[in-house]
């Protein structure tokens, strides 16, 4: 009896996890069945969108996809564990008509921060895990958002595990003013400490990092990745434009661009994302899987 006891609540956990992904899919919010790509304008079924993983069947461009989908397409199967699940955005500054935005985005998005963070396994091997959600606030990075990335580096420090953090961000969240800012330091100082005990930390880019979170831990890895056309930079190309009034070259900020002049280190694309971690995580393992 202990045993299927022990069993039970693990099983529940990958069932609610496996429902969240299902949602940020479309699946379970009744969406329209089929989706435009916003590169190409062509159209095809949700399906024929899940099945290629949400990466358009027709031009290839990598549509902006959920965290705890996400996720679902890199970590092991049953080894999910969601790490500060309670912790929610403040209204910091008493910003007007903030509490009504951030109630809007959760019944959108089902998200309580642009953020989720969790311990699991990519092929055998543990890791913690962050991700930020573009839907929610555009992944701005609010106070909250800064203290769950910070507790889950100092997760991954504490237990001696990998770290790997997907970013998708707008920048700082105006709402919270000088406190976003803040987490800049915040979360750049973790990672240094982080570094300072020898763990590995594996970054992906994707479409879009922008802003703060690309000034401060987005652009700390080791280990640098990148998915095909993301936007990666500090202000984007039209602000970038009107201030220098110049046109800037082809294809600027995107991750082939910062791949060539040595920002990033590879541009994965989202079919081969898992089998790439399952490699350097290996080979940082020595070949030896974790539990």
């Amino acid at each position: 009896m202990n045993d299927i006891r022990d069993l039970l609540p693990g099983r529940m956990r990958e069932r609610a996890f496996q429902l969240k992904a299902r949602r940020d899919t479309g699946a379970a919010w009744h969406e329209p069945q089929f989706v435009e790509c916003k590169q190409c304008g062509r159209r095809a079924t949700r399906q024929i969108w899940a099945k290629s993983l949400f990466v358009c069947p027709n031009c290839g461009n990598h549509q902006p996809i959920g965290a705890y989908y996400r996720l679902s397409l890199v970590l092991d199967s049953g080894s999910f564990r969601e790490l500060d699940a309670e912790l929610a955005p403040q209204d910091v500054l008493g910003f007007p008509g903030y509490p009504e935005k951030l109630n809007a985005q959760t019944q959108k998005t089902g998200l309580s921060e642009a953020v989720v963070a969790a311990v699991g396994r990519i092929g055998g091997v543990s890791v913690v895990a962050a991700v930020l959600d573009s839907r929610f606030f555009m992944g701005s990075m609010s106070t909250a958002v800064g203290e769950k990335i910070t507790r889950a580096i100092e997760y991954a420090a504490a237990k001696k595990l990998p770290l790997v953090i997907f970013s998708a961000s707008g920048g700082a969240r105006m709402q919270e003013g000088i406190f976003s800012l803040m987490q800049m330091a915040k979360t750049s100082a973790a990672i240094e400490r982080f570094s300072a005990r020898g763990g590995l930390y594996i970054s992906v880019l994707t479409h879009p990092t922008t802003g703060g979170v690309t000034a401060s831990f987005a652009s700390l890895g080791d280990i640098m990745l990148a998915e095909p056309g993301a936007l990666i930079g500090f202000a984007g190309p039209r602000v970038i434009e009107q201030t220098i009034g110049e046109r800037l070259p082809e294809g600027f900020q995107r991750s082939e661009f910062q791949l060539e002049h040595g920002f990033v280190d590879k541009v994965v694309p989202r079919s081969e994302l898992r089998a790439t971690l399952i490699q350097l995580l290996q080979l940082h393992a020595g070949g030896r899987k974790t539990e």
